[in-house]
């Protein structure tokens, strides 16, 4: 094959839109694997979330989460690298979020913390995303660097956050990974720099490697790729940045794109 390592996003991705691995799509990852390269789960998501996955897929190697701030090894659950970054870095974030009732949480590697009750949305958001929130008094007095800080709401209050915080000079990113999330990070911690550095560590040529996305998010591990595949599903931009573009996450485009560029199916 051309690619050796081969990195997936997942949701909008890898997952359909109900949030299902479908088999023909776990088999052709399953075929690619087989045939030699390194398939590498790239998300926003923890590795508590991410693992399953994994199981699923049937596969042990590296994941690359919370959007790049920390790589994992699925085998013994060890940080590879990560990019932690100073609690006291989000005072002006969390202020902010409590004074416009905006929900936030504050994620370690493998814990998340939440300051208020859940409402039932939120709690679903999170049912969903197979995650069990801690309860903090103040996200501030966390003991542990985060990698990760996220608000969650509505699209139309999520595009007001995002317009309100890239106007503050802040020390971290500002990323917008879904349209009811943003995440703030370690202006280091992208999916591209982990996939690079994942990349070196392997002596795997750029050129070597493909990574699929569909959000913003994905976009420096697409544009880092030497085959750097946009989902149907992506939006213009993310679009425009691919070498190609491929189906949908519903119709199976993961599969279809690893069975043309990489089985030569």
């Amino acid at each position: 094959m051309n690619y050796r390592l081969i990195a997936l996003d997942v949701d909008g991705t890898l997952l359909n839109d109900h949030y299902e691995l479908t088999e023909r799509t776990k088999r052709t990852v399953r075929d690619v694997y087989e045939a030699g390269a390194t398939i590498v789960l790239c998300t926003g998501r923890s590795p508590v979330n991410t693992l399953p996955l994994m199981e699923e897929l049937g596969l042990e190697g590296t994941l690359i989460t919370h959007n790049g701030a920390a790589t994992i090894s699925s085998r013994d659950k060890r940080i590879v690298h990560h990019f932690p970054f100073a609690v006291e870095q989000l005072a002006e974030l969390v202020r902010y979020c409590r004074e416009r009732k905006i929900h936030l949480d504050v994620c370690t590697p493998f814990r998340l913390y939440i300051e208020t009750d859940l409402s039932e949305t939120e709690a679903a958001m999170y049912r969903k995303f197979m995650l069990e929130p801690d309860r903090l008094d103040d996200v501030l007095a966390l003991g542990e660097a985060p990698v990760k800080f996220t608000v969650f709401g509505d699209k139309g209050a999520i595009n007001r956050v995002e317009e309100d915080w890239r106007n503050m000079s802040l020390p971290l990113t500002v990323l917008r990974s879904g349209d009811y999330f943003i995440d703030i990070m370690h202006p280091e911690a992208t999916k591209g720099n982990a996939l690079k550095r994942l990349a070196e560590s392997l002596g795997i040529e750029r050129s070597q490697v493909m990574a699929i996305g569909n959000y913003f998010n994905d976009l420096e591990m697409i544009r880092f790729a030497g085959l750097g595949v946009a989902m149907d599903n992506s939006p213009d931009e993310v679009k425009r940045e691919a070498d190609v573009v491929t189906a949908s996450n519903n119709e199976d485009g993961v599969h279809l794109a690893l069975s043309r560029y990489c089985l030569g199916r």
